[in-house]
């Protein structure tokens, strides 16, 4: 990819994410960039083809760490902090992609929008299936496998709206104590009913 490609990639995303995608012009875009709106269309196709770039490449992002995760010979509690940890990780190096691709990826048109959930529910599939082994093998508590992965995906989705490096701990330790929160809780000795 050229690097004036990349500058259009990269300041669509920022405006995607600061102003929303539907209400993000392509005139708006070329401004931006310092381009004619006329010049701008010799790089790119249109404005979906900067959004299907943003979610199908971190859907397929997440499937190749979920495929990666899967196929080692790791402990099921060691592939969930495995996969955490690289949520925050691209949580907090890839703030705009992150945003765009859990906020504005219903604005895909077929057939990007079936491909992008395709690659979601394959991925939540296979975590799901991870927790349900966790409490198979008994690594994990046994609680409802669904209220255990919304609970995981609600607390490391949000991570990106949150966290500013100059005010929290660092990333290293913003894993830890995420995954400490997620495998240990508040460590209170209330049992579950």
């Amino acid at each position: 990819m050229t690097t004036q490609k990349e500058n259009i990639y990269q300041t669509a995303a920022i405006l995607f994410r600061d102003k929303g995608y539907k209400a993000t012009s392509m005139r708006e875009l070329a401004t931006a960039v310092g381009l004619e709106a006329s010049s701008l269309y010799s790089h790119i196709k249109s404005k979906e083809e900067i959004l299907q770039k943003i979610c199908l490449e971190n859907a397929e992002r997440f499937t190749l760490k979920m495929t990666e995760v899967n196929d080692s010979n790791n402990s099921v509690t060691d592939k969930m902090k495995a996969l955490i940890s690289y949520h925050v990780k691209v949580a907090i190096e890839d703030v705009t992609s992150v945003t765009i691709f859990n906020n504005e990826w219903r604005n895909l048109s077929e057939p990007n929008l079936s491909q992008f959930l395709n690659y979601r529910r394959n991925y939540e599939q296979k975590f799901m299936s991870l927790i349900q082994d966790g409490i198979k093998t008994g690594e994990f508590a046994n609680i409802d496998a669904t209220v255990t992965f919304y609970m995981i995906f609600t607390s490391i989705r949000w991570i990106h709206y949150w966290y500013r490096p100059e005010k929290h701990v660092n990333q290293e330790d913003l894993v830890a104590n995420v995954n400490f929160m997620i495998f240990n809780g508040l460590g209170g000795s209330e049992k579950l009913r």
